[in-house]
């Protein structure tokens, strides 16, 4: 199995979004990390508006590139798929929630699509669990699917207003949300990171195998 420099797009699209929002963040004044959501920094008005547009495309295109990069190691593995389309299903998502701002009636159509690209962890846990190789990969893939859902039920209480959970999720509603980027975008950066340290050293035993054979005598 050859090494495959996109995985490290995974670690990229984290850091990328990290970086992003906390410096987008300084354009508006009092804008609140603790109460306010991510899209309030790129909704219709802001002086953030184009810039928040932007950093989200660039995510978008770095986690495309990672989806590519777990689907090729996983046809080499010989796993199923699914988990890089479900990862490259995030890219219209935070493509798109960046591109219609809020309050336009999209940006809500593609904030709930997530859910279906925050499901990746599950995939690529339940399609690499008989790999004995991958299973650092796979335990790390299911910890971070519980704290992926664990968040999106916190995130979900905003549709309770009158529920007992909200009132108190409602004051910290901004780290609710962050919790949940948190979560999957840390998944990515350690997915990522595991996946090119596994692509090197089954590249160095490749290597070895090919000196040992060359140099047996016949």
């Amino acid at each position: 199995m050859r090494q495959n420099y996109r995985c490290l797009f995974g670690p990229l699209a984290a850091a990328v979004f990290v970086l992003g929002l906390a410096g987008l963040a300084l354009m508006i004044p009092g804008y609140s990390h603790m109460r306010q959501t991510v899209s309030e920094i790129g909704e219709i008005g802001s002086p953030a508006r184009v810039p928040f547009a932007i950093l989200l495309c660039c995510v978008a295109a770095c986690i495309l590139v990672f989806a590519f990069a777990v689907r090729n190691i996983s046809v080499q593995a010989g796993h199923s798929t699914l988990a890089a389309y479900v990862i490259g299903f995030m890219v219209l998502s935070a493509a798109g929630v960046g591109v219609f701002a809020y309050p336009h009636p999209l940006h809500n159509v593609f904030g709930i699509s997530e859910l279906i690209g925050y499901q990746a962890p599950l995939f690529l846990a339940v399609t690499w669990r008989r790999d004995g190789r991958a299973r650092t990969l796979v335990i790390f893939s299911w910890i971070m699917f519980v704290f992926v859902w664990a968040a999106i039920a916190l995130n979900l209480t905003a549709f309770d207003r009158r529920g007992p959970v909200w009132a108190h999720v409602k004051p910290v509603y901004g780290l609710a949300q962050r919790a949940l980027f948190a979560a999957w975008f840390g998944w990515c950066a350690g997915a990522g990171l595991f996946l090119f340290q596994w692509g090197w050293n089954n590249r160095q035993e490749h290597l070895r195998r090919n000196s040992n054979l060359a140099s047996s005598p016949w």
